[in-house]
């Protein structure tokens, strides 16, 4: 009897800790639940929106997508695309009679992204390009006939490759490419006729983009389909991609010239509706890590005026109003994602959208249509995705998708901003509270630290913060400067400060919030990806007091990042120049976190992707053996993958649990 009792009262406890007042523990295993919503564009008649939803498929290790059309009246939901694991970019012809989309083609080596068109009176869709290199992205005509894509040419010496004559020139690349960079061109296709024709060619290239980061410069078609607006950079060669300039294609010849007398940090161009204005994007005073403003220029050519310079935030969106009198902006603000209504003036006005946070992934997915409704994909921070409509940029969002409703019902901690100030400079961050937190006793605390640095934490759903939470952890996401969410001075305050200023900031945040009385003082950990792994590396580097760190894709040595990564020569600018001219190697030295991780005794995790082109993993193995040398618990785990984050399902989940089970190790 007394074991069976206490059999009863162990399932009791196990049910009262994953049923929370009738809701479950928000866990790992949930992730399988997500569909992600992105990419919607409304139909030119204003009646129906087009979005991409994905699904994590465990088995296959893929996430499955689909083109689903949703009634704006309705919210009625039809699914547009069958057995198509990979379909993105929706874009609608003028008319609205087609959609056209990317999807992969072919097996294995052969797999391919093509151009692909859909009738909207029915039917299968049919690919319209064979491109040998694949399509990166396009833009139809306003004759809704033809469209203009980028594609990557072949190379110049394909023969000889073929024989086994593979080698190539090496210069502003990162150390894993192993071929030839190859540029990117424009190519147009007739959609009844399916011919294509190259437009451009030549070394230099359209923008290419390495993930993660803002997705390349779409085209801009001018009102009358004569004159194409394109990006021109200057080689392939990724550490030459601040060397970009707006062009204006003649259509009819192949000819172009620059919008202005500019050669570096110019993207986006857009015509407007009229075709008598040009709309792009350019670095404030000419510095790499400045923020994007807003610029309005002539048709004619010249660079116009900086139309954003009040309202000092970085912008990632900028499109048209209809009218030609003012454009839908959106960017991080303070603890928020905002999207405003902005006139050629600069006057703005926020769009009032309560307590939801516009999707953001170096891009704000949102679209306005031809009458001015507003379509974008956001979160709340105890909701997952949806989509939002809105009639105008005065209206109430109005949700039309729940899709993941399932897990909107699970359990999750309160999120609130806190405040504090450093050095003059005034910042903010995210709290997440423990699930179930009660008032007066005390938590333990982890820190996950945002990469970039040109990011921001901000009030919205956090996925894993909210694991943590379900886990019993406070979570501390600290803004710091050259996060972007505070304008211009801000973001380019950490020029040259690469980490003492920066770890100045997050430990008076932590002060801050040890002064609560909510935060166990002896069990703190500090963790973070990408520049957040960098703040990690540092601050465990220089401050005592934590029992645990995570590492991952951690910046540890600014050299190897200048030699080796995709930006390399690019990071020179915030660094004071290169590392091999004068004494700059001594600022190099000072800034990498490796230089004191000899100090660091925090039991730490490091995490990296063995082809990271964006974080070479040569900074992991100096991190580990600088801890293991020293007499520091260390344990490295790589994974086979040639990019800076995971794109598949089951190593995302992989990485959080090992993440959350270091924490727990050391913090419980």
């Amino acid at each position: 009897m007394k074991i069976a009792l206490t059999l009863l009262a162990t399932l009791l406890l196990a049910f009262v800790q994953s049923n929370v007042y009738g809701q479950k523990k928000f866990e790992l295993a949930d992730y399988a639940k997500f569909v992600n919503i992105s990419d919607p564009q409304i139909s030119p008649d204003g009646k129906s929106i087009v979005i991409v939803t994905s699904r994590p498929d465990y088995v296959q290790n893929r996430f499955n997508a689909e083109l689903v059309l949703v009634d704006v009246a309705t919210g009625t939901k039809r699914i547009l695309t069958q057995d198509r694991f990979s379909v993105s970019s929706p874009r609608w012809s003028p008319n609205g009679d087609q959609l056209a989309f990317i999807s992969r083609t072919g097996q294995g080596k052969d797999v391919t992204n093509q151009l692909f068109l859909l009738s909207m009176q029915g039917g299968e869709a049919k690919q319209i390009t064979k491109s040998p290199k694949g399509v990166q992205h396009f833009a139809w005509s306003p004759n809704a006939t033809d469209i203009a894509y980028a594609a990557l040419n072949e190379p110049k010496n394909k023969t000889d490759i073929e024989k086994g004559y593979t080698s190539f020139e090496i210069t502003n690349n990162d150390m894993f490419v192993g071929s030839q960079p190859l540029p990117a061109h424009i190519w147009i296709v007739n959609t009844i006729t399916a011919e294509n024709k190259r437009i451009t060619d030549g070394d230099w290239s359209l923008p290419l983009v390495i993930p993660p980061s803002a997705p390349s410069s779409p085209f801009s078609w001018s009102p009358d389909g004569k004159t194409i607006l394109f990006v021109k950079a200057a080689s392939a060669y990724s550490g030459d991609g601040q060397k970009r300039s707006i062009q204006r294609l003649n259509v009819a010849d192949g000819s172009y010239k620059p919008l202005t007398d500019r050669t570096k940090f110019e993207g986006y161009p857009n015509f407007s509706p009229d075709g008598s204005k040009i709309s792009y994007w350019y670095k404030k005073g000419n510095i790499n890590g400045s923020i994007n403003e807003l610029w309005v220029a002539n048709t004619t050519g010249g660079a116009g005026k900086s139309i954003s310079e009040k309202l000092n935030r970085d912008l990632y969106l900028s499109a048209w109003m209809p009218g030609n009198n003012g454009f839908l902006i959106g960017g991080h603000n303070d603890n928020k994602t905002s999207i405003w209504r902005m006139d050629l003036d600069g006057k703005t006005t926020p769009l009032d959208l309560g307590n939801i946070s516009p999707s953001w992934s170096f891009w704000l997915d949102a679209t306005v249509s031809k009458n001015g409704a507003i379509a974008f994909t956001g979160t709340e921070p105890n909701k997952p995705a949806a989509l939002y409509y809105m009639e105008n940029s005065t209206a109430k969002p109005v949700q039309l998708t729940d899709y993941n409703n399932e897990v909107a019902k699970l359990t999750f901690g309160k999120t609130e901003t806190i405040r504090w100030e450093n050095d003059g400079l005034k910042h903010n961050g995210i709290i997440t509270y423990p699930v179930n937190y009660e008032q007066g006793k005390k938590y333990p605390l982890v820190l996950v630290i945002h990469g970039g640095p040109a990011t921001a934490s901000v009030e919205q759903f956090a996925r894993f913060s909210q694991i943590l939470a379900n886990e019993g952890y406070f979570v501390f996401e600290p803004n710091y400067r050259g996060s972007d969410n505070l304008g211009n001075d801000y973001k380019i305050a950490i020029v040259a400060d690469a980490g003492a200023g920066p770890g100045r900031d997050v430990m008076a945040g932590l002060e801050k919030l040890k002064a609560t009385g909510m935060i166990d003082k002896d069990r703190i950990g500090v963790s973070g990806w990408s520049y957040g792994g960098y703040m990690t590396v540092w601050l465990a580097g220089h401050y005592g007091g934590w029992k645990a760190a995570v590492a991952g894709a951690a910046v540890t040595d600014w050299v190897d990042q200048y030699n080796f990564s995709d930006a390399n020569i690019g990071r020179a600018d915030a660094l004071g120049g290169s590392p091999y001219v004068g004494d700059n190697m001594k600022k190099y030295i000072a800034q990498s976190p490796i230089t004191e991780a000899k100090n660091i005794k925090a039991p730490t995790l490091i995490l990296a992707n063995i082809g990271d082109p964006r974080v070479p993993v040569t900074q992991s193995y100096k991190l580990y053996h600088t801890l293991v040398d020293n007499g520091t618990v260390t344990k490295f785990i790589g994974w086979p993958i040639p990019a800076h984050n995971a794109t598949d399902p089951v190593t995302q989940m992989e990485r959080d649990r090992l993440w959350l089970n270091w924490m727990n190790t050391y913090l419980k």
